[in-house]
């Protein structure tokens, strides 16, 4: 009942970072959340990343996914033969669309328009949430995967992220 009283108290994302932060897995954001730390406000309804796609890495992804009770989003994983803890799995350069105990989880092996993971993580930026460290896709690389994209969304993103902020005049 735990589990399902934390699902239904709404998403959590702090959780998945303190988790994540807690396993060491390197990690990147992309999505609507890395939007949101370039400075446009907007709601978005998951946590979208990628990770370091090294073994070592993908195994302390696979102990902190198994940590927030992840599993595969609208489909029933055992029918579907997909385990999302598998290294082979998660290293395969699939998406995956995940629930957790603390909200959605969209972990991509491929993004389109991305850099390698190693280039991304360098040009990513490090944002403080009270406390705890997160690391957000530097602006030009967050365009360039959203362009690839290429969804209604993601072209609303764009411009919002490129306008001119709007400053007081001066009188």
């Amino acid at each position: 009942m735990k589990a399902r009283e934390r699902r239904s108290a709404g998403p959590d994302p702090r959780r998945i970072f303190e988790t994540f932060v807690r396993h060491r897995v390197d990690y990147v954001l992309i999505g609507g959340i890395a939007v949101i730390a370039h400075g446009h406000t907007r709601n978005t309804r998951d946590v979208d990343f990628v990770a370091a796609p090294d073994r070592a890495n993908l195994r302390r992804l696979a102990a902190a996914l198994r940590e927030l009770g992840a599993r595969l989003s609208g489909t029933d994983a055992h029918v579907l033969e997909i385990d999302v803890y598998d290294l082979d799995t998660l290293g395969s350069g699939a998406n995956f669309t995940l629930e957790t105990d603390a909200g959605g989880l969209d972990f991509f092996g491929e993004v389109p328009g991305a850099a390698p993971y190693e280039q991304l993580r360098e040009r990513a930026l490090p944002v403080d949430l009270g406390g705890l460290t997160i690391c957000v896709a530097g602006l030009d690389d967050l365009i360039r995967m959203k362009r690839a994209a290429g969804r209604p969304q993601d072209l609303d993103d764009i411009a919002a992220l490129l306008a001119p902020k709007r400053r007081p005049r001066a009188e």
